[in-house]
């Protein structure tokens, strides 16, 4: 909340920051009403519904036409907002997404694996833009589906059906962090792996990272050809992403198991500036 209070905006104005506070039982309540006078809106949820409910009570609230969604779990820099904001000015411009960064340790394999992973999520989004943890868009929707798993996605889905275009603002960084245990890992990238085949059964929309020719084009670039100590974690990383898309196969498929309530990943929640 401070980081948003917090940003420098030259040439937009933040008329309004919600905290959506779902089923909250860890302080966020308590915390989020401390900021109330300064500018900060808190609704409350009085039980645990899913992100895709959140969205929901935000695009009700909202009075703007452009809108900034950021995960909980994150923090932007200080020009980020105005930044994925200014690219509005064209009016082909639907949604803006930001380049994110994780706080994890490279020195551990599970900070590599974060590390990885979101330089995969850069150099696709370069080539192709996919958002996802802070996004900017127009609202030209009023809801979601409250079952979703991938809300960015499907916002994204909304934008492009919309005939508007996808701009990915690698200057708009935020800052998150990537699961500290295995069990975290799998935990957290199954059920997106869920919500990915989800979104294209629904709509036949595929984002840009489930494009395995772009994923294949880029593996020369991440692999650590004069780091022989790394290969190891290389490979046993490709293998952890293996098995989540197969669990999320299972989830979706043979176990019939909804994600649109997050099982939280504990690890990814202490990130420190």
């Amino acid at each position: 909340m401070n980081a948003l209070l917090n940003q420098d905006t030259n040439l937009i104005r933040i008329d309004e920051i919600f905290v959506i506070s779902s089923g909250s039982t860890d302080g966020t309540d308590t915390i989020a009403e401390e900021f109330t006078g300064k500018g900060i809106i808190l609704i409350k949820q009085d039980k645990r519904e899913g992100k895709a409910s959140a969205v929901n009570e935000f695009l009700k609230a909202s009075r703007n036409n452009i809108l900034v969604l950021e995960s909980a779990d994150t923090y932007p820099e200080k020009t980020t907002v105005e930044r994925l904001c200014l690219q509005f000015e064209d009016k082909n411009i639907g949604m803006t997404g930001a380049h994110i960064i994780p706080k994890n340790d490279k020195q551990t394999f599970m900070g590599y694996v974060a590390h990885l992973l979101w330089n995969f999520h850069h150099q696709i989004a370069l080539k192709s833009p996919k958002c996802g943890e802070m996004i900017a868009f127009r609202k030209i929707i009023d809801n979601i589906p409250i079952d979703i798993v991938l809300d960015e996605t499907w916002i994204e889905y909304e934008i492009t059906k919309n005939n508007h275009r996808i701009a990915y603002i690698p200057e708009a960084i935020v800052y998150n962090k990537g699961p500290e245990t295995i069990r975290d890992f799998l935990k957290q990238r199954r059920k997106i792996t869920y919500g990915y085949i989800d979104l294209f059964k629904r709509t036949q929309y595929k984002a840009s990272s489930q494009n395995l020719s772009l994923l294949i084009s880029i593996v020369p670039k991440n692999f650590p050809l004069y780091s022989f100590k790394m290969w190891p974690w290389f490979f046993a990383a490709v293998m952890l992403e293996g098995i989540v898309r197969f669990l999320g196969f299972y989830d979706y498929y043979i176990k019939k198991r909804r994600h649109s309530i997050w099982e939280i990943a504990q690890t990814t929640k202490d990130i420190t500036r």
